[in-house]
């Protein structure tokens, strides 16, 4: 018998509808194997490949300071050797973007996939910066960022096999989480993004990001074409213009900042290696591979690109060598900002070039402060109102996956029910999981990996632990045990 291209509802795995890197019988991603070239591998004119590029590093630039700013500020640094720790993240998420988008070998997804700071290993970081005191701190955390790197290009063939563990209902319910996960980060934002920022919570802040929102929604029904496309990053202008004359944003970053500066290799000293601090960030590096490749699927779907073993193992290897690399630059790990998948979303711009283009872009402010202090000039409230349209995208791609994963089975209803419950408790409560073994709250601390473990785990209990005993009177749709098919 033939095998069959759809999907079952019941959790087995999807046939692949394109091999990637590793597949020897047929072309490599990001190749047209046919007259026609797939919209991920199409390569647009210049205009719109660096303005549709410029929207993806204002959707991700937030999420690429933060964890720097977070990191330096607790080991102590001098505000020029922050300035230098941002633009060193801000190069290396760059280089990672462009490895998965372009990538080379058996290395990079060559999907419109953004990579940047990943911000899992923030806590465990700052652990480490408290153990071992400010003089060592960043070249332990270097030295345990570059092992875990290794361990995930190492581990990255073995771990994409667990593709057949994410059928639509768990795609679905871990696309929805990593929007529901984030939307609490957007609603920060429009507060204005920290509770010591001047004006944070006030109603000038969170009517600036309601305009942004009104903005970005009015363009994207308004406007056509081209600069329907453009939709976020005309909000986003219209908001920051609106900002200074309330006093929400000022050219201070601006003047203070250096025209150019060249990456310095490992300018806080030589990496050292700790034997705790390589245990802790190698457990984050296998939350970051889990949260990468519930990311890759879901962008698989919405580019209409499976992400199939072979892509998601050249993903995976991406991040590995992209985080072994990021030390040498004094940049930390690297993983996928699934915010970025709500652009593509909603700009229904699939082409992986765009995304080169922003990764581009990024080394550019990386190298050029002055240009980086630009990006910067957009207030956090602004980002809120934007972000809530992203994110808000990002589910709704989730809930679209779900309603086509055969809900009409009462196992997948209690699957997509608890994940999505056990998922949301990070979410409503931070502090829920203080009082665990520290292993335990680095992989539980994110609603995307703790509700995707349940996902998986749930789908092994329904779908694949004794599939071959249960009889077709159990109301199982898709079941191993064969049925007569009506002629």
């Amino acid at each position: 018998m033939a095998p069959s291209n759809t999907s079952s509802t019941d959790g087995g795995s999807t046939p692949a509808r394109s091999s990637g890197p590793d597949g020897a019988s047929s072309s490599l991603p990001g190749k047209p194997s046919g007259p026609e070239t797939h919209p991920v591998d199409e390569l647009l004119p210049p205009v719109k490949l660096v303005s549709t590029g410029l929207q993806h590093v204002a959707a991700m630039y937030a999420g690429v300071v933060a964890p720097p700013l977070i990191v330096g500020a607790g080991v102590g640094l001098s505000p020029a050797e922050l300035a230098l720790l941002i633009s060193a993240s801000l190069f290396t998420a760059g280089l990672a973007t462009l490895l998965q988008t372009l990538g080379f070998w058996k290395i990079g997804a060559r999907l419109p996939f953004v990579n940047g700071v990943s911000f899992a290993g923030v806590a465990p970081m700052i652990a480490i910066a408290k153990e071992h005191g400010p003089k060592d701190a960043l070249p332990v955390i270097f030295g345990a960022v570059i092992v875990a790197g290794l361990l995930c290009f190492l581990a990255a063939p073995y771990f994409c096999k667990l593709i057949r563990f994410f059928p639509p209902v768990v795609q679905g319910t871990v696309i929805t989480l990593i929007g529901v996960s984030l939307l609490p980060v957007a609603v920060n934002w429009a507060r204005g993004g920290s509770p010591g920022a001047p004006g944070y919570g006030s109603t000038r802040a969170i009517g600036l990001a309601a305009i942004t929102l009104v903005a970005v929604v009015l363009c994207n029904r308004l406007l056509r074409g081209f600069w329907q496309q453009l939709s976020l990053l005309i909000g986003l202008a219209i908001g920051t213009l609106l900002a200074f004359p309330l006093g929400l944003a000022d050219f201070g970053a601006v003047k203070d900042a250096k025209v150019f500066a060249l990456p310095s290799p490992f300018h806080f000293g030589a990496p050292m290696f700790d034997a705790a601090a390589i245990a802790s960030l190698c457990i984050v590096m296998v939350v970051s591979m889990t949260e990468s490749t519930a990311d890759m699927l879901a962008l698989g779907r919405i580019v209409d690109r499976e992400a199939d073993e072979p892509v998601l193992a050249a993903g995976l290897r991406a991040d590995g060598l992209a985080t072994a690399l990021s030390p040498v630059f004094n940049g930390f790990a690297a993983s996928a900002f699934a915010q970025n998948i709500g652009l593509v979303a909603l700009t229904k711009i699939r082409s992986r070039f765009v995304v080169a283009a922003g990764g581009g872009i990024l080394i550019l402010l990386g190298l050029f402060p002055v240009l980086g202090s630009l990006v910067s000039l957009v207030p956090q409230p602004v980002l809120g109102g934007a972000g809530i349209v992203l994110f808000g995208t990002v589910a709704a791609s989730g809930i679209r996956t779900l309603a086509e994963a055969g809900m009409e089975s009462s196992s997948n209803t209690i699957l997509v029910s608890v994940s999505l419950g056990v998922g949301i408790i990070p979410i409503a409560v931070p502090t829920f999981y203080d009082s665990f073994p520290e292993a335990v709250r680095t992989l539980m601390h994110s609603g995307i990996s703790a509700g995707c473990v349940m996902a998986v785990l749930l789908n092994l209990l329904f779908h694949h632990v004794g599939v071959a005993r249960r009889s077709p009177a159990d109301g199982t749709p898709g079941t191993t045990v064969p049925t007569a098919t009506p002629s």
